[in-house]
């Protein structure tokens, strides 16, 4: 007979309570790519929020196995009076097993009330906060070096103040970043690269946008280390390129959105890069619907 050893006796017992604690289900349910929980932004599923079902959008949420969410600050209009209390926000978080890292707010908002945006994003127990867009000047849809080189001054300083409060700042990217600096033919993107300080400013990479700012794995490559986290949404490369309304170049991002890993993107590739460009979170940012999908196809993922 074979004499069991101690640390094989232990190795055994924490093993099966291991498998006892979490069922073959549950397991299968919080599988996730790059061995972070599955995050999402809660951006479209607002009215939700603002309606004051915070709580049932969590449960939601943690059902389909989404455990992190990136939120949208109190300076939101949607978010004002239903998100305004932190302590309240956190409890609904830890009654609900979901974290948040991280979250969005205005630029004005980081401009004018920055002590009590960081005073609330500490409360829940966030380490990153960013803004949506610099929205910087434009001018018939394009923007000026000159008002690019004091976007990026401006939010080098804030991002100064928000790292002595242990706060990793961080910049996604919307129309004014997708616009083309007048007179050098780069994009407002690439040059915000230069300018902002990479200890002090990181960088989100909203996948949707890909189609004007171009491929993250080539981002992730091209600046190791320079981005933090990720806005997910399906993108059908093969789709045309909406009409621009009018608005400017900047405005042409996106086609009909589709399902994460329903679309024509290697995703394995670009999580294996995201390792490269430092990424420590992801966000799904789509529909109910979409997220639902998005979500089952990230579980199948082990990058």
């Amino acid at each position: 007979m074979h004499k069991v050893s101690r640390r094989e006796f232990c190795k055994t017992a924490t093993t099966v309570a291991a498998a006892g604690f979490f069922s073959v289900t549950e397991r299968r349910l919080f599988a996730n790519p790059l061995g972070l929980p599955i995050g999402s932004q809660v951006y479209p599923h607002q009215k939700r929020i603002q309606a004051g079902d915070f709580a049932g959008l969590l449960k939601d949420m943690r059902a389909i196995g989404i455990q992190s969410v990136e939120l949208d600050g109190p300076d939101y209009p949607y978010a004002a009076k239903t998100m305004a209390d932190a302590k309240q926000v956190k409890k609904t978080l830890d009654d609900h097993g979901v974290i948040s890292p991280s979250a969005h707010f205005m630029m004005e908002a980081l401009r004018t009330r920055l002590p009590e945006m960081m005073d609330w994003a500490k409360e829940i127990g966030m380490t990153q906060i960013g803004t949506a867009s610099l929205h910087g000047e434009m001018q018939n849809g394009q923007s000026t070096m000159d008002g690019v080189k004091r976007a990026a001054d401006e939010y080098n300083k804030i991002g100064a103040v928000t790292a002595k409060h242990g706060l990793q700042l961080y910049l996604h990217d919307e129309v004014y970043e997708m616009a083309k600096v007048e007179g050098d033919g780069r994009l407002t993107y690439t040059v915000l690269m230069e300018l902002l300080d990479p200890k002090l400013v990181k960088f989100q990479f909203q996948i949707s946008s890909m189609r004007v700012v171009g491929d993250p794995v080539m981002y992730f490559h091209k600046y190791p280390g320079r981005f933090i986290s990720m806005h997910l949404q399906g993108v059908d490369m093969k789709a045309p390129m909406p009409s621009s309304g009018g608005q400017g170049a900047g405005a042409r991002t996106r086609a009909p959105q589709v399902a994460v890993g329903h679309d024509s993107l290697n995703w394995p590739k670009i999580f294996e890069a995201a390792k490269v460009g430092g990424v420590k979170n992801y966000f799904v940012e789509q529909s109910w619907d979409l997220t639902v999908q998005s979500v089952a196809y990230l579980k199948t993922l082990n990058v």
